[in-house]
C-alpha cells in the first residue's frame, strides 16, 4: 500500500478525480464530508466501497480532530471551501468561516493528532485579484476581490504560518481554473457547456452572461490533481503556482463550445447585469515555470479541447435524460 490519504471536499469536482488518483497509486483512501440533505455524493459514486466516507464539519474542530486521530492518515487534502465566488458577495461571513477558519481549524486538527502527515491546501488563482504583475508566479502580491478571494489569502497564509511555526510538512497549491465535465452547473464554463449542448438539442433558447471578456487561464482538473499530489512528495515542503500559461476570455469559451455543436453563439448568448461582480477580476496568467522545474509536470490538454471534452459530456447527460438526438433535436 502507497499510504492512507484524507481528503476533505471529496465529493467535489478536485476530490472526485484526486480519491481516483490515488486509489490507482495503492492508497488508503478516506474522505470527510458534512451531513447534509443536499449533500450529493454523484462524482465519487463510481468508487463504490474504495473509499471511506466519515462524517466531519469545518466549522466543528472535535469532529475533525477525531477522524484524523483515527486513520492517522499520511496526506491530508485540503480541498473543501465556499468555492464559488459570487456566493461569497451573498455570504461573506460564510465563506469566511468555511475557506479561511476551516483552513486554521484542519492545520490544528493535523498539528494535535497527526503532525507527521503531509498537508495540502488548496489556494487560488483568485488571490492574486486586481494583479500587480502578468503572468503570476509564487511571489507575484496578492490583491483579492472578493470575499472568496481574501479567505483564500488567509487559508493561504495560515498554511505558511503553521509550516514556519509547528514544522508541519504543509504546502499550497495556487491553482489557477480548472475545469472538467465535474464542474459545479453554477460555474462559468460548465454553464456555457451545458447551455450549448441543451440548446443544440433543443431544450433551451438563450444563454445569460455576464462579462464575457475577463480573461483566464483554464486547464484540465484531471491533469492538476495529479500536481496536487506530486507536491506532497518533494523533500521539502515548498508552495507552487499551477496553470497552463495560456488565457482566453469568456467570448472564447462560449466560441469553442458554440462551435463545437455547429450554432452561432450571437443568435443565442444574452449580457444579464445580474451576472456582473460587484469588483471584476480583469486578467488571470499562471506562470508555472516553478512546477515544470521541480515537479515535471505541465498541462496537456488545451482549452479548446477541454470545452470540447465538457460540451460532449454534456451532450451525452442531456441526450440521456431527455431521450432527444442532438442532429435533429427530436424525439427518440
Amino acid at each position: 500500500m502507497q499510504g492512507v490519504a484524507l481528503i476533505t471536499g471529496i465529493t467535489g469536482q478536485d476530490g472526485s478525480y484526486l480519491a481516483e488518483l490515488l486509489l490507482e497509486k495503492g492508497y488508503e483512501v478516506h474522505g470527510l464530508v458534512r451531513r447534509s440533505s443536499t449533500e450529493t455524493f454523484e462524482r465519487i459514486a463510481h468508487l463504490g466501497d474504495r473509499v471511506n466516507l466519515l462524517q466531519a464539519d469545518l466549522l466543528d474542530q472535535s469532529s475533525l480532530v477525531n477522524p484524523i486521530r483515527d486513520i492517522q492518515p499520511d496526506e491530508v487534502y485540503n480541498l473543501a471551501a465556499q468555492s464559488f465566488v459570487p456566493t461569497s458577495w451573498v455570504q461573506p461571513s460564510l465563506t469566511g468561516e468555511f475557506t479561511a477558519l476551516g483552513v486554521t481549524r484542519m492545520l490544528d486538527a493535523v498539528r494535535q493528532a497527526a503532525p507527521a502527515a503531509r498537508f495540502y491546501q488548496a489556494s487560488s488563482s483568485e488571490m492574486y485579484g486586481k494583479v500587480r504583475e502578468t503572468p503570476q508566479n509564487e511571489t507575484t502580491p496578492f490583491h483579492p476581490r472578493s470575499p472568496y478571494a481574501v479567505a483564500k489569502v488567509y487559508g493561504h497564509w495560515i498554511t505558511v504560518n503553521y509550516r514556519e511555526s509547528y514544522d508541519l510538512y504543509a504546502v499550497s497549491g495556487i491553482l489557477f481554473n480548472h475545469e472538467s465535465p465535474r464542474r459545479g452547473r453554477e460555474f462559468v464554463t460548465r454553464k456555457i457547456s451545458e447551455c450549448a449542448a441543451r440548446i443544440k438539442l433543443g431544450l433551451a433558447d438563450s444563454l445569460p452572461l455576464g462579462n464575457q471578456e475577463s480573461l483566464r487561464d483554464w486547464g484540465y482538473a484531471k491533469e492538476y490533481v495529479e500536481a496536487i499530489w506530486l507536491m506532497l512528495q518533494q523533500e521539502e515542503p515548498t508552495d507552487f503556482v499551477i496553470g497552463t500559461g495560456v488565457h482566453h476570455s469568456v467570448r472564447d469559451c462560449v466560441h469553442f463550445a458554440f462551435e463545437h455543436v455547429g450554432l452561432d453563439p450571437a443568435d443565442f448568448v444574452k449580457t444579464d447585469e445580474r451576472f456582473m461582480r460587484p469588483a471584476e477580476v480583469d486578467t488571470l496568467l499562471a506562470d508555472p515555470a516553478k512546477a515544470r522545474e521541480q515537479l515535471g509536470w505541465q498541462a496537456q490538454t488545451s482549452f479548446k479541447q477541454l470545452m470540447q471534452l465538457m460540451v460532449e459530456a454534456d451532450l451525452e447527460r442531456n441526450e440521456a435524460l431527455s431521450g432527444r438526438r442532438r442532429g435533429r433535436g427530436v424525439s427518440r
